[in-house]
């Protein structure tokens, strides 16, 4: 694949029979193409593809080298493909042989003494942040979560982002002002000024972080199980310092569950865990008191942690896109794929999930996979997935969103395509069922959904700890204690929503600078988020997104 573009259009693969408009092409448009000449028969905007020669029904279309859909009516040479005349289509796969061989990128060598400082923890570990959870074991725990946070998040200097209360004050005062409706829909309400936040009490620690959720009885035990894991992943992750556990006591999630999954992530756990039990408590009161004061303990011994410097192998980097387009294969996912290989030559891990999205590649990442064992588990993943979508007639083909069909990713395959570049070209070290965790050093895949907050939570449970997103649409995702870094596929969305995203990739698809050069100047920022001298935007934010997958069908 190239790695800079010059052009309007694009061939991606030299297997490739269409081609990707890079900017907006109007019907007549010349296309010189090796050494073929023809106009486009159809507007064809960017990040859409048209065909290099005449096809009929039947015909495959190939993108990225792989099968991506089949034509179910004839096309002209120059004509758009549009979900009118393709179908998802990709070629099956089987175990086949160990093609581990990769290049290990020539600039990985200038960051093979390059640190960041992180929370070092007793089983080896480095945080790239240091935070206290405080977490429901079932959700009828949800509410006393939240009294827990509204007590402790501004006392202790921890302030939420800032609030429109001003605004809404401004709406009450033209409503008792005699306003009309229209006056007030026409109204030019100012943002104010950030409020002045409270000097945090304890400097060390960057935040308490508040999770709830909907799970933990009431569904099948293997989803309360597997919150559990979550939960245990979570709590043992680098990234946390300690963690407050509320029970109700009569749940499917037991208490003695958690910490069966914590000892399998830790078996010499010694994190501060405090467990409080409402039904064993009393009274709401008492399990707040008691809440509240062994907290403000475990906060304390928190605080004494410090940053200390810790080589690139200790990072863990979650890869995951949303709100994907038709850039996005070309443009931000591969600059995560060059950044993947970097880090993999240095020791360090990566994760690449949502296996909806890999639908298509399986054949080249069961490949990749360093034994046998871990290309079969893959191969089983991802067949059995698919099948438990299929029976509940909707399978892998059904992954692609409105926006993502808009914006250029009309079959599941040209989308999984894209999103597979993330991964790079290393070898497959491991691949881990939901909500297993990642143990060795390399490119992991992690069996999840393709949805965007259950994947990031996913990873994070798994170890990430940090998650570069790619978007070209414009996701605002993010987690409750791994920073996760916007990637932008174009400019135009990177000017468009500059208070989400924090990187743009869309030089790349405007020749302004090379796929390497990308990915050098995003792992540089990736070690100041790391660092703690960079905050990401989802971090400014307070975009704390944590959605438990429940195994049933998501896609």
């Amino acid at each position: 694949m190239p790695t800079s573009i010059k052009h309007t259009y694009l061939q991606i693969h030299p297997r490739d029979n269409v081609l990707v408009a890079l900017t907006d092409l109007p019907l007549g448009t010349q296309i010189n193409f090796q050494q073929d000449t023809f106009s486009l028969t159809s507007n064809v905007a960017a990040k859409h593809k048209f065909t290099i020669n005449a096809m009929q029904p039947g015909d495959a279309i190939y993108m990225y080298g792989v099968l991506v859909g089949k034509l179910s009516k004839p096309v002209a040479q120059g004509e758009a493909i549009t979900t009118g005349n393709i179908v998802h289509a990709a070629d099956d796969f089987a175990l086949g042989n160990r093609k581990t061989e990769w290049q290990v990128p020539a600039v990985a060598a200038d960051y093979r003494d390059k640190t960041f400082m992180g929370f070092h923890r007793a089983d080896g570990s480095v945080g790239t942040a240091n935070y206290w959870l405080v977490i429901p074991l079932v959700f009828c725990e949800n509410r006393n979560i939240n009294i827990l946070k509204e007590a402790l998040t501004a006392k202790l200097g921890f302030s939420k982002p800032r609030g429109y209360e001003s605004e809404v004050d401004s709406l009450v005062q033209m409503y008792h002002d005699g306003r009309s409706t229209q006056e007030i829909l026409n109204a030019d309400l100012q943002l104010s000024p950030e409020q002045a936040t409270t000097k945090k009490l304890f400097e060390n620690i960057d935040g308490i972080k508040f999770l709830t959720h909907d799970m933990g009885c009431g569904g099948t035990r293997t989803d309360s199980e597997a919150l559990c894991g979550l939960l245990a992943g979570y709590i043992t992750h680098p990234n946390v310092a300690g963690a407050t556990v509320l029970s109700l006591g009569c749940q499917h999630a037991q208490a003695a569950i958690l910490m069966d999954e914590i000892k399998k992530r830790d078996s010499n756990f010694s994190k501060p865990i405090i467990m409080l039990e409402q039904q064993q408590l009393g009274t709401e009161s008492n399990l707040l008191h008691e809440a509240l004061k062994q907290t403000f303990a475990g906060l304390m011994e928190a605080n004494r942690q410090t940053r200390r410097p810790a080589p690139l192998s200790k990072l863990c980097i979650g890869l995951e896109c949303g709100g994907s387009d038709g850039f996005s294969g070309i443009s931000a996912n591969p600059t995560l794929g060059f950044l993947s290989d970097i880090l993999v030559s240095l020791g360090g891990s990566i994760i690449l999930s949502e296996f909806p999205e890999l639908c298509g590649v399986e054949q080249e990442l069961s490949d990749r996979c360093i034994t046998e064992d871990e290309a079969i588990r893959f191969i089983q993943l991802m067949r059995n997935y698919n099948a438990r979508a299929e029976a509940d007639g909707s399978g892998f083909y059904a992954n692609p969103s409105p926006g993502n069909i808009r914006d250029g990713l009309i079959t599941d395959a040209i989308k999984s395509a894209g999103a597979a570049k993330k991964a790079g070209t290393s070898p497959v070290a491991a691949v881990l069922d939901y909500p297993e965790k990642v143990t060795k050093p390399g490119l992991n895949l992690l069996c999840t959904p393709g949805s965007d907050v259950e994947s990031t939570t996913a990873e994070v449970g798994s170890g990430a700890n940090i998650v570069l997103f790619t978007t070209g649409l414009g996701t605002p995702t993010g987690n409750p204690i791994a920073p996760v870094i916007k990637v932008a596929t174009n400019t135009a969305v990177y000017k468009r929503m500059p208070d989400i995203i924090d990187i743009n990739c869309g030089t790349i698809i405007e020749g302004q600078e090379t796929i390497e050069e990308a990915a050098i100047r995003m792992l540089d920022y990736v070690i100041d988020v790391a660092s703690g001298l960079t905050q990401p935007k989802a971090v400014k934010l307070g975009q704390d997104d944590f959605i438990p997958w429940k195994r049933g069908v998501s896609l």
